[in-house]
């Protein structure tokens, strides 16, 4: 790297040393060709658990918008808070617009966030904790100032650990809250990117991204594991890169604490979108290179199907004569003491998760019967049943689900099976419609079959029949949910204690694979086949014994209600019932710029909001979110030239700039006569002491002024914001008269 910084195209090139993307296209052709074989052969054997009770809604987020409202957004340009109207569509991607109109107008946001690998944070000392881990060696002290000033006490910060961090605040504890649901759950579904309907697809990616880095010796669950697949192959260039990056840049950066914490943030930021849009060009070109094999692939397949099970069957035998001893004698001693103690910390936060969407799923039917009870009659029902049909994308209300789950806890286990703690809110929310919506099927086909009459009687019906089914899926959601979790923190561990003697003797397995076979069979894959089955068995037995003890409500597996209610899924074919238009209600809310008509059989032109924080017209504006900006003496604003700050740099130039950044001067002129200046520069020793203590020296400082020529000054002590001086021992300022002018010493105050 040159002494007067680098590009980011060469810094990308720094990585290619490593041939992340050459090495990881390599093992995805491979995985794509196993993941294909697996399955075609699952359709053609069929297979599958236990049939679900409950309905199941194809599109619930058709025709809904999810929250929209006011806040404060920081502007880095100008460093200022300015307030923005923000949406949040169906997409779970966040649009910032300058006000609510221009958004009704459809005109372009701001700006818009994908928040996969972001955390949604509520405080200031979160965020310095998390920056202080950016820069190990450049940390704030405690109680010192973050160099951002929020506008008020209730900030929200979205943090990536790579990518540009986001401020926002509001001006109200509630409101802090909401949003902070709001935000929480935009991460949670932008982190999960990867369809499931790709039966192909998304195996062979994730398969692909394990094996990569288990090559590099990371075993276990990664949480950069988030967003799309450009995303995560970003992630994954970057955990390689940014290490490398930091170890050169971090030490040539120059300014006070914060000021370095600063320009990191924007060199990672930079770097982090170059990597991006490479990763996004070349996972396109490498899907569609596989795709465009997968017609032959497919017919080969299923033509030698027989005999590719056969041959796989006959190499799986002779390596488990290999690696079963081995694998046995490890379960006995370091794994099976421990899969109790893990099942049971899986399966008591996860139960209150779900039992707790059992109960706000309940609490949510005992309002309905309530306001039924005290007058409100059927012409009433529209609206409480529109709200109950988007209650499992309701971010608030299913917040205190989600906390149940995220107080797993695995203490303790962490450093033996390298486990993060595994998130279930998709299956949760997945439930909960589930059961919202065989409900709404129940309730329609009643009222339509029995009439309005005793719609209380009928509306407790139908709700002890879906509870019923509810419990029985949320009994096979969790063990399966339980199995898949212990598998995956036992699995990667076992990997890891068996590699070093058993991969050494992989390559003589290859022999025993017909050549027409070996791209549907590889032995790494059959590797670890062998080692799942071995692990699978403990962990079957420690699931249904829990099953058999009643513990946390679940069934045992020889409980079936596939009887029951035998022509409930032909109500799945239904269309979604529109209520507002059978019982009456409100015009449905949610701004029309989020995609007009609504596409789930919904009334009116404007989507359904889930959420509902916009003001109503009427309302005196004092009571919408953050709508008035603070005044002078909460934040104070600096003159928009004099405090502008650098964006992410993409040149040479910029990142030359943040690692030696330039003082600008503007001295008096001086009233000296021309007899008494001294022409030139004479030289001497200068030091700038930052904020955290540290001194650097200061060799040379060129401002750029106006009149274009320099004037050599010999000594100059500015004074700085916080009273402290920073000696200078060059500097050339240019006055008006485009002249040089030597100044002894002056001093000059900065803002």
């Amino acid at each position: 790297m040159s002494s007067g910084g680098c590009g980011l195209s060469d810094l990308v090139r720094l990585n290619l040393r490593q041939d992340v993307m050459k090495e990881f296209g390599s093992v995805y052709q491979q995985q794509y060709a196993v993941a294909l074989f697996n399955s075609v052969r699952y359709e053609i054997e069929g297979g599958g658990g236990a049939q679900s009770q409950l309905l199941h809604r194809k599109d619930p987020l058709a025709g809904r918008s999810i929250f929209s409202g006011s806040l404060f957004q920081y502007l880095e340009e100008n460093r200022k808070w300015r307030n923005r109207f923000v949406s949040v569509p169906n997409s779970y991607t966040i649009s910032l617009h300058e006000s609510k109109t221009a958004h009704e107008r459809g005109l372009h946001p701001k700006g818009t966030i994908n928040c996969a690998g972001y955390k949604a944070l509520t405080s200031m000392e979160e965020y310095i904790d998390l920056i202080n881990t950016s820069l190990p060696d450049v940390k704030a002290k405690s109680g010192s100032n973050p160099f951002i000033k929020c506008a008020t006490q209730f900030p929200l910060i979205l943090w990536h650990p790579y990518a540009r961090h986001h401020y926002f605040c509001v001006t109200t504890e509630k409101e802090q809250k909401k949003w902070h649901a709001v935000l929480q759950d935009c991460v949670r579904h932008s982190n999960n990117g990867l369809s499931e309907d790709c039966t192909v697809q998304t195996p062979a990616f994730t398969d692909s991204v394990r094996l990569h880095r288990q090559a590099k010796g990371h075993y276990g669950t990664w949480d950069m594991m988030c967003g799309t697949p450009p995303q995560i192959l970003a992630n994954l260039v970057m955990e390689s890169l940014h290490p490398e990056l930091r170890s050169v840049i971090a030490p040539r950066l120059r300014g006070k604490m914060q000021q370095r914490q600063k320009h990191w943030m924007l060199i990672s930021d930079a770097l982090y979108r170059q990597v991006l849009s490479q990763t996004t060009s070349q996972y396109e070109a490498l899907a569609e290179a596989c795709e465009a094999l997968r017609a032959p692939l497919d017919g080969g397949l299923r033509t030698d199907m027989d005999q590719i099970i056969a041959s796989k069957e006959h190499v799986s035998s002779k390596m488990r004569a290999l690696v079963l001893p081995k694998a046995e004698q490890l379960l006995r001693t370091n794994v099976q003491p421990y899969i109790s103690s893990i099942l049971e910390a899986l399966m008591e936060p996860s139960s209150r998760g779900f039992s707790e969407v059992r109960e706000v799923f309940f609490r949510e039917l005992v309002e309905i019967s309530k306001n039924l009870l005290n007058g409100g009659g059927k012409d009433k029902l529209g609206d409480p049943m529109e709200r109950l049909s988007m209650l499992a994308l309701h971010p608030v209300k299913m917040q205190s689900c989600y906390e149940k789950v995220e107080q797993l806890n695995l203490e303790g286990l962490q450093q033996r099976f390298d486990l993060a703690s595994p998130s279930v809110f998709v299956t949760q929310q997945v439930q909960m419609d589930n059961a919202v919506y065989t409900f709404e099927q129940l309730l329609n086909q009643s009222l339509e079959t029995q009439g309005e009459d005793d719609m209380c009687k009928t509306i407790q019906r139908c709700q002890d029949r879906v509870l019923k089914k509810y419990d029985y899926d949320s009994s096979t959601v969790r063990k399966k949910f339980f199995r898949e979790s212990l598998l995956q923190i036992i699995i990667p561990y076992m990997l890891q204690q068996l590699s070093p003697s058993c991969s050494p003797e992989l390559p003589r397995f290859k022999e025993l694979i017909f050549e027409d076979f070996s791209r549907f069979l590889l032995v790494e894959n059959l590797f670890e086949e062998v080692v799942l089955q071995c692990v699978s068995k403990d962990i079957m037995m420690a699931v249904k014994e829990a099953a058999v003890q009643r513990r946390h409500n679940l069934y045992r597996d020889s409980i079936i209600l596939s009887n029951s209610d035998p022509n409930l899924h032909l109500l799945e074919e239904s269309p979604q019932v529109d209520w507002a238009a059978k019982f009456g209600g409100d015009e449905p809310e949610g701004p029309v710029g989020d995609g007009g008509e609504s596409e789930g059989g919904g009334s009116g032109s404007r989507r359904r909001q889930v959420v509902s924080m916009i003001q109503l017209d009427g309302i005196p504006l004092s009571f919408e979110s953050c709508m008035e900006v603070p005044g002078v003496e909460i934040i104070p604003e600096e003159d928009a030239e004099a405090s502008e700050e650098p964006m992410s740099p993409d040149s040479v130039t910029g990142i030359r700039d943040l690692i030696n950044p330039m003082v600008k001067l503007a001295p008096p002129v001086s009233k000296e006569s021309p007899s008494d200046m001294t022409n030139g520069m004479e030289p001497t020793t200068g030091t700038v002491t930052w904020e955290d203590g540290e001194q650097d020296g200061v060799t040379h400082v060129t401002p750029t002024v106006e009149g274009g020529e320099q004037d050599g000054v010999t000594h100059v002590t500015p004074t700085v914001e916080d009273g402290e001086q920073d000696g200078v021992t060059h500097v050339t300022p240019t006055v008006e008269d485009g002249e040089q002018d030597g100044v002894h010493h002056k001093d000059q105050v900065f803002f």
